[in-house]
């Protein structure tokens, strides 16, 4: 006949186990949603840091003295459209070489531009804006003419 002792110990180890494991079983389970949580904030946290760096890559410099005057000077700010400048070259049939030479820069930066990988400083805008302004005939006149 086994030792009632031996027994006794052996259940309540059983019963420990059992209880020990149940709480054990709620606490994972609070651990797993914990690092799912972690998890989801940190690719959050990194979207909002690309999101920032690319806000931050595209914000213009901070205007300069001249450019506050210059501006106040002409009355309006100019503003920028890639894809109106691009329609604008395809209205009139003219490649981004011989527009770039009415703006006074190269092809490449007109294609820049256009695709939105670099912006035009402020004197750049009010080529822009002449050249806009101009005709089909009188552009072709001054092509011509360089």
């Amino acid at each position: 006949m086994p030792n009632i002792a031996t027994i006794l110990k052996a259940e309540i180890s059983r019963v420990a186990r059992k209880e020990v494991r149940a709480e054990i079983e709620t606490l994972k389970k609070a651990s797993v949603a914990h690092r799912a949580s972690i998890a989801e904030l940190r690719r959050q946290m990194n979207a909002l840091e690309k999101e920032l760096r690319r806000v931050a890559k595209g914000a213009t410099r901070p205007a300069t003295a001249s450019d506050s005057a210059h501006e106040a000077a002409e009355g309006t700010k100019r503003r920028f459209s890639a894809t109106r400048l691009a329609a604008h070259r395809a209205k009139l049939g003219l490649s981004a070489a011989s527009y770039g030479q009415l703006v006074g820069v190269s092809g490449q930066t007109i294609y820049h531009w256009e695709q939105g990988k670099a912006r035009p400083r402020a004197a750049q805008l009010e080529n822009l804006a002449s050249v806009r302004d101009l005709g089909a005939r009188v552009i072709a006149e001054r092509l011509s003419a360089q």
